[in-house]
């Protein structure tokens, strides 16, 4: 009888043993299982981003997927002033790129990106352009002659090129003679079409922007004194949701893959 009740123990021991190693493995299972599943869980990135970035950055975002094929990039091209305000109101962003310090520095002090993620990626010329084959503009002093009627420029309050642009018109002592010619487009887009479509008889704009279009001319480029540099910073913005997958994109733009695609369109890598 006491040989018998020892027996059952020990089997009753074995058992728990055995039942407790097949928990554990069941559990070890289960880690393996979500590691892989948070490598592969999809995720939709919003990119808020200057207008003149929209060829370069659609591109990028094109080798980014197939390196990250879990993660969606959608972009929100814009005036950056425009872009700023909409993340101000709350838009969900996940990562911003302006054409100008300036709206970058707003968000910072508003404590609306993360501060140690700002980094300046880019910088651009600016030019001026007229319709492919006119030759009624040779240099920026002929946009107060009588020849030119219409000079397209982008919105000072919201875009940064309009803001470029009055910064060169002022400093060439142009600015009072140009401004009742002048038709402000919303973003630097729209003063390119104006220009490709005749609606203006010149503009200012990106020398990115310029390159990618064959129905203007660039006739000059802007002294560099004239006006500020022209930086494109980056950031993530505070309330993202994918905050981790928006710094490993972010960091894509820097590398060098992303760099040879913006020096493709033009745009030279911020020193």
């Amino acid at each position: 009888m006491k040989k018998s009740k020892r027996m059952l123990f020990i089997v009753m021991s074995l058992c728990i043993v055995f039942l407790a190693a097949g928990c554990g493995g069941s559990n070890a299972s289960s880690k393996e299982t979500g590691s892989s599943a948070n490598k592969d869980k999809q995720v939709t990135l919003t990119v808020s981003a200057a207008a003149s970035l929209k060829d370069s950055m659609n591109e990028i975002g094109k080798l980014y997927k197939k390196e990250h094929p879990n993660v969606t990039v959608k972009y929100n091209f814009g005036a950056s002033g425009s872009l700023q305000r909409q993340i101000e109101q709350g838009a969900p962003v996940d990562i911003f790129v302006s054409a100008a310090t300036k709206q970058m520095d707003d968000l910072k002090n508003e404590n609306l990106v993360v501060n140690d993620t700002i980094k300046n990626l880019l910088q651009n010329d600016v030019v001026l352009i007229v319709p492919k084959g006119s030759s009624n503009v040779k240099n920026f002093d002929d946009l107060a002659s009588d020849k030119v009627q219409k000079v397209a420029l982008g919105e000072i309050k919201s875009v940064p090129v309009g803001q470029y642009s009055q910064e060169v018109l002022t400093n060439l002592k142009l600015m009072d003679k140009v401004q009742p010619k002048v038709v402000y487009g919303k973003d630097v887009k729209e003063v390119l079409t104006w220009v490709e479509t005749k609606n203006a008889d010149a503009g200012i704009v990106y020398k990115t922007d310029a390159l990618i279009s064959n129905k203007v001319d660039i006739i000059a480029a802007a002294p560099k004194d004239s006006h500020k540099t022209v930086i494109y910073p980056a950031a993530v913005v505070k309330n993202s949701k994918n905050a981790g997958a928006a710094k490993e994109f972010l960091s894509f733009l820097s590398g060098d893959k992303s760099k040879t695609v913006f020096e493709k369109y033009g745009f030279k890598i911020a020193k």
